[in-house]
């Protein structure tokens, strides 16, 4: 397994908030601080480094992680593109993506991620990804560094779906069904 510190974490909020009425769903406040905020303070202690990627409200984001990355497509033009911009900020050999509207991330959710890549058979997964019982989770994942590489030219297609990439890399999800409510994401937050 590879320590916490060497492990980055990449919190995604660089959506157009079309469901939110076009806001910032990172932070919209939830329970006195904003999403991005809680799921930030869930990942941090899991991780040694933390990023935001985010395309507006910089000033804020910043107070969150330590840096921000923003989208250099147009459009914005979903969640690869805002790992994509992430890219250049990540060193480490295993990265860890999470949406920002999901404030009740486990614990535990690193540990079980990177687990499962790490298992000693031949076959092994290069992404990682929650699996709650029901869905895949495919926006709380571990990503081998070596997966990167191909991010760019999969958008440069015209493609922009998050499962579609990891189907071309050895991707396997994660029973996190005892911890369903885990991933409950606000999208129509009051």
């Amino acid at each position: 397994m590879t320590p916490v510190k060497e492990v980055t974490g990449l919190i995604l909020a660089g959506g157009a908030g079309r469901r939110v009425d076009g806001r910032d769903k990172g932070l919209i406040d939830w329970h006195g601080k904003p999403l991005a905020a809680h799921v930030a303070q869930r990942l941090r202690p899991q991780v040694g480094r933390l990023l935001i990627s985010c395309n507006r409200n910089f000033e804020h984001y910043q107070k969150i992680a330590e840096t921000t990355a923003t989208d250099s497509r147009r459009d914005f033009q979903g969640p690869l593109a805002g790992l994509e911009a992430a890219v250049p900020f990540i060193s480490s050999q295993l990265l860890v993506v999470v949406a920002c509207d999901t404030p009740r991330l486990p614990d535990d959710l690193v540990r079980r991620l990177q687990a499962r890549l790490y298992q000693s058979d031949s076959d092994e997964a290069r992404i990682s990804y929650a699996h709650d019982g029901v869905r895949g989770q495919y926006l709380c994942a571990a990503i081998d560094r070596r997966c990167l590489g191909s991010l760019a030219g999969f958008l440069d297609e015209g493609h922009r779906a998050v499962r579609h990439w990891y189907q071309r890399h050895r991707a396997t999800a994660v029973d996190f069904s005892d911890q369903a409510g885990a991933f409950k994401n606000y999208n129509h937050v009051d």
